[in-house]
C-alpha cells in the first residue's frame, strides 16, 4: 500500500548549502502592514548579526581635523574620529564653497578600489564623486574601510575568528557601526542639514550604502551602485556578517529603503546585468505598497565593474532631485578637477597616532569587556526589567538561533511500523516542516493506559542511547517515565544518532552567514519535536530532559519556546570560556547575547531544574530572573548530577513534589 511521506528523502540542511553564489529571489508581502511586520524583524536580525543588538554605547567621537586645503569650489579636510574606543574612523570631509549652509550631506563609503577612498582612475573615483558633490552644495564625507589607507588597525581581508563571531565581532559589523558613528559625526557640524543626509558607494561601498540605509532611518536617499543582486551577494569578510542571509538575500535588505529614494545602480558588465529586469522590479513590489514608485529608479550603464563618470552623474541627478529638488531630468556634468596626492590626504600619519590607538587584540579585548559590562547592566531585577530583558534578549535568540516553521504552521511526520513492549507502545518515524528541508528520526513511546502527560528526551548519541536490543526495548528512564502515564518522545536531533553524517562547510567561504551551525540546527530540531508532541499529544505544556552534551543544547531551546513548561537540564559542567563554545556551542553571537544565562532567565516562568551545572551559568543572574518573574519556587539548581528518580519525579510532578 502506498504511503505518502511528505518529508524529503534526506535532511537537505546536510546537502544544499547556501552560499554567496547561490541564485536568490524576493517576493514581497501582500500587504504594507506584512511587509513592515517582516522589516522589523529583518532590521532586528541585521543588529543582531552585525553585534549591534543591544547597542553598543556609543563613545564620545573626539574628532580633529588634522589638514584643510582650499580648491576651487570646495575644501578638503583630513579627519578621524573614534567609533569606538581607541578605534578610528579616518577620512576626508569635502565642503563646498561659500554659504555656511546648513547644507545637505553625502556619506561615500568607498568599496575595494585598491587605493581605497583616495582611488581615482577612470573606472571610479571617490576624490571625483566628493569634489563634485561639494561643488554641488553638499558636504560629503569619504572614510577608509578598516585596513586601508590610513585606517591600519585592522587587516581587511583577514580579521575575524571563531571566538570573534560568538562575541558578534567582524569586519562587517565593524563597518556598519562605523557608517552609523559617521552620520553622527557629520550630525555634528554646524554647516551639515540633519534632515539631509545621503549615502552612496559602488561594490563593497553599495554593499555598506544599503546595508546602512536598512537600518539607519536617518539615511533619507540612497545609491548602491553595481551590488544588488540576485545571484552574487558579496565576496569579501566585509560583506559576509554571521547569520546574516539566513532566510534573506541583498534584494530583501535592500528592499528596508522603502519608501525613501533609492537609486539602483548597474551595469551591463557584473553580476548587476539583470537589475533592469529582475532585481529592480522585485524591489520596486515594496514601494509600491507605499504608493511610492516615483521613489524608485534604476540605471544601467553599458560597462564592467564600476562607478565611472555616467554612474557618478545618474547619482548626481538622483540625489539634486531628492536633496536639492533640483529639476527632474537635470544631470549635472562630471567636472574635471585636479587631484590631491595621496598621501597629503592622510589623516593620520606615522607618528601621529593618537595614544589610545588600539590593535586587534586590543580592539577584542575591549569589544567582549564591554559586552560583558552591557549584560551584567542589563541583567532584570524586577518585573520592568524582565519584560524590557526579554523583548532584547528575545530578539537576539530568534535571530543567531532561529525558530522553524512558520507562524500558525504544524509540523509534518511519517511513520515506519510500531510494536507494544511491556510498559506500552512504540513506533518509530520521521518529523519536520513541510518545505522546510527538516529530516528529524524519532521514537515515540506510550504508556499501555491513558497518558497523564508528555516528556521530550534529548541524548548527544541519539535515540540509541535510550533503548536496547536494536530500539525496541527502552531503556530504565524511558520505562520510568512511560510508567508513570507520560508519553515519551526521543529524537535524533540534527546530526546525531540515525541522523549522523557528514556536511559540506568547506566548499564555499562564509558558511556562517548562509547557514545555521550544526548546534543551532540541533536546538531548532528540539523545538521542532516540542511543538509536534504538543500537537500529537493532546497536552498544551511539554517537559524537556536534556541528558550530558544535549543539556545546554536543551536549554538554548527553553530560552526559546514557551511551551516547554518544565524541563530537567543536564548542563555537563559546561565552562564558561570561548574554547568552550567554540568546540561544543558554537553558535555566532551566543556569548554576545549572554548566551546560557540568557537562555536561563527568558526560560521564566517554567519549571527549570539544572544540574550538573558549572561556571557557564550565572546563578545568582539566573535566580534574579526568576525571582523578577515572582517564580523561584519553580527553580532548582545544584552541582551533582541528578539521579533518575529526581529527573523522573521532576518530569512529572514538578517542583511541588
Amino acid at each position: 500500500m502506498y504511503s505518502y511521506d511528505p518529508l524529503p528523502p534526506v535532511d537537505r540542511r546536510r546537502t544544499e548549502i547556501r552560499h554567496l553564489d547561490l541564485p536568490c529571489e524576493f517576493i514581497a508581502p501582500a500587504t504594507k502592514e506584512a511587509w513592515e511586520k517582516r522589516a522589523r524583524a529583518l532590521k532586528e536580525h541585521i543588529l543582531v548579526s552585525m553585534g549591534l543588538w543591544p547597542s553598543p554605547a556609543k563613545c564620545p567621537l573626539n574628532a580633529r581635523i588634522t589638514h584643510r586645503v582650499e580648491r576651487d569650489g570646495y575644501s578638503i579636510e583630513n579627519v578621524h574620529f573614534e567609533s569606538l574606543p581607541g578605534f578610528y574612523v579616518t577620512g576626508n570631509l569635502y565642503r563646498p564653497a561659500g554659504p555656511d549652509g546648513p547644507h545637505p550631506a553625502i556619506l561615500n563609503p568607498h568599496g575595494h578600489w585598491r587605493e581605497g577612498r583616495v582611488n581615482h582612475e577612470p573606472d571610479g573615483s571617490i576624490p571625483a564623486r566628493c569634489i563634485n558633490f561639494a561643488r554641488q552644495g553638499y558636504v560629503a564625507f569619504a572614510w577608509s574601510m578598516a585596513g586601508y589607507n590610513d585606517s591600519t588597525q585592522l587587516a581587511h581581508r583577514t580579521f575575524g575568528d571563531n571566538r570573534k563571531l560568538l562575541w558578534g565581532l567582524s569586519l562587517m559589523g565593524l563597518q556598519l557601526w562605523n557608517g552609523m558613528r559617521s552620520i553622527d559625526f557629520l550630525q555634528s557640524l554646524p554647516d551639515v542639514d540633519n534632515s539631509r543626509i545621503a549615502c552612496t558607494g559602488a561594490s563593497g561601498g553599495g554593499t555598506q550604502t544599503f546595508m546602512l540605509t536598512a537600518v539607519d532611518d536617518r539615511v533619507k536617499a540612497a545609491a548602491p551602485v553595481n551590488m544588488v543582486s540576485a545571484h552574487m551577494q558579496g565576496g569579501c569578510i566585509c560583506e559576509n556578517g554571521p547569520n546574516l542571509r539566513i532566510d534573506t538575500n541583498n534584494l530583501e535588505i535592500a528592499a528596508l529603503a522603502a519608501p525613501r529614494p533609492l537609486l539602483l545602480v548597474s551595469a551591463t558588465g557584473d553580476w548587476t546585468v539583470n537589475t533592469p529586469v529582475l532585481e529592480y522590479p522585485a524591489i520596486r513590489s515594496v514601494y509600491a505598497l507605499y504608493g511610492a514608485e516615483d521613489c524608485l529608479a534604476e540605471m544601467q550603464i553599458d560597462a564592467g565593474h564600476n562607478y565611472n563618470a555616467a554612474s557618478r552623474e545618474a547619482v548626481y541627478a538622483w540625489f539634486g532631485k531628492w536633496m536639492l529638488q533640483s529639476e527632474d531630468g537635470e544631470r549635472p556634468a562630471d567636472r574635471p578637477f585636479e587631484p590631491e596626492a595621496p598621501e597629503s590626504m592622510m589623516a593620520i600619519t606615522p607618528g601621529s597616532e593618537p595614544e589610545n590607538r588600539v590593535d586587534e587584540e586590543g580592539l577584542t579585548f575591549d569589544w567582549i569587556d564591554r559586552a560583558r559590562r552591557q549584560l551584567r547592566r542589563m541583567k532584570p531585577v524586577d518585573a520592568k526589567t524582565l519584560r524590557r530583558y526579554r523583548q532584547v534578549m528575545s530578539a537576539g535568540f530568534r535571530s543567531a538561533i532561529g525558530t522553524p516553521g512558520r507562524p500558525g504552521q504544524d509540523p509534518v511526520e511519517t511513520w515506519q511500523g510500531s510494536h507494544k513492549t511491556g510498559s506500552g507502545t512504540v513506533r518509530r518515524g520521521y518529523i519536520g516542516w513541510r518545505d522546510g528541508g527538516e529530516r528529524v528520526p524519532v521514537t515515540e513511546f506510550r504508556p499501555a493506559g491513558d497518558a497523564r502527560g508528555a516528556v521530550l528526551v534529548v541524548h548527544p548519541d541519539g535515540r540509541i542511547a535510550l533503548t536496547a536490543n536494536g530500539g525496541t526495548v527502552p531503556v530504565n528512564l524511558i520505562q520510568q517515565l512511560t510508567g508513570r502515564g507520560m508519553t515519551v518522545l526521543a529524537a535524533d536531533v540534527f546530526m546525531t544518532g540515525e541522523a549522523e553524517g557528514e556536511m559540506d562547510m568547506l566548499s564555499h567561504a562564509y558558511h556562517t552567514t548562509y547557514n545555521r551551525t550544526v548546534i543551532a540546527n540541533r536546538v531548532r530540531d528540539i523545538i521542532t519535536a516540542v511543538s509536534f508532541l504538543r500537537r500529537h499529544s493532546g497536552f498544551s505544556s511539554i517537559c524537556l530532559v536534556g541528558i550530558g552534551s544535549a543539556g545546554p543544547w536543551s536549554l538554548l531551546a527553553c530560552g526559546l519556546c514557551p511551551q516547554i513548561a518544565r524541563a530537567v537540564i543536564d548542563l555537563d559542567r559546561f565552562d564558561d570560556d570561548d574554547q568552550a563554545y567554540e568546540e561544543k556551542l558554537f553558535i555566532p553571537l551566543l556569548r554576545r547575547l549572554g548566551g546560557l544565562t540568557t537562555a536561563a532567565a527568558l526560560a521564566t516562568p517554567a519549571d527549570l531544574y539544572l544540574h550538573n551545572t558549572g561556571p557557564a551559568l550565572d546563578p545568582d543572574g539566573t535566580e534574579d530572573a526568576y525571582r523578577a518573574a515572582g517564580a523561584t519556587d519553580r527553580l532548582r539548581m545544584q552541582r551533582e548530577p541528578a539521579d533518575i528518580r529526581q529527573v523522573v519525579d521532576w518530569a512529572v510532578e514538578g517542583p511541588g513534589r
